[in-house]
This record gives structure tokens, C-alpha cells and sequence, in this order.
């Protein structure tokens, strides 16, 4: 198989709602996604963040520009479907990129207390 488009999920949380916590947590996060997924900037299509509603000290899409590799990527940043009994102060991410891995080498990371959203996932 030749390189394809494909795309890798991840979620993070959040202690407290601080314009820190959101760039180190959300660098973390994006930072273990290239790592995991061997990952080059040249590789990488776009981004997509969610927030849910209690995260309002900053842009997660604006944290991810300070990572090596996402300067030039185009991101994305929208709201989080409030639903009832969701887990609070979580950013989440769709991130499109170009990989010779097949779909089930991909390495999907969900830090923090999102690792409970997808134990599956986790490694």
C-alpha cells in the first residue's frame, strides 16, 4: 500500500480552565500524536478541535500552532455537542494526514482523563 489519507482522533482534559493548562495539555496532545504516528509536518492535511462549553480560556487550535509542525497546518475549532453527564473541561481532535500505516496501525491518543472515552483505544 502506497501513502493514504487518513485521519487520527485524540482527547485531552483539562484540571482548571487556564490559558496554560490549554497549551500544555493541548500540546501534549499533538505532540503525541505526531510521535505515535511517526508524523513529519509535510504529512499533515488539517486539524479539527472541539472543546466542550466549560472550556473558555482559549483556543485549542490556537495552542496547537505553537508545536513544531503545525504552524502552517489549517485548523479548525469548534463547540462541543453539550449533552448531559459529558465529561467536562475536554478538547478533542481530528487530525488529517498522509501515512503508508494502515488504518489499524494508526495510533489514536486520548491523554489524561480521556483516556476513559475510548479505553479501547489506549495504550
Amino acid at each position: 500500500m502506497g501513502v493514504v489519507l487518513r485521519a487520527v482522533r485524540g482527547a485531552t482534559t483539562l484540571d482548571a480552565d487556564t490559558e496554560d493548562q490549554v497549551r500544555e495539555r493541548v500540546g501534549a496532545l499533538v505532540a503525541a500524536i505526531l510521535e505515535r504516528n511517526g508524523l513529519r509536518p509535510d504529512d499533515l492535511v488539517s486539524a479539527v478541535f472541539s472543546a466542550t462549553e466549560d472550556v473558555r480560556s482559549a483556543y485549542p487550535a490556537t495552542a496547537a500552532r505553537a508545536v513544531a509542525g503545525f504552524a502552517d497546518v489549517p485548523l479548525f475549532g469548534c463547540r462541543e455537542m453539550a449533552v448531559e453527564g459529558a465529561m467536562p473541561r475536554c478538547i478533542r481532535v481530528l487530525v488529517h494526514c498522509y501515512t503508508a500505516r494502515a488504518r489499524d496501525e494508526i495510533q489514536h491518543v486520548y491523554l489524561e482523563g480521556a483516556a476513559s472515552l475510548r479505553p479501547d483505544l489506549v495504550n
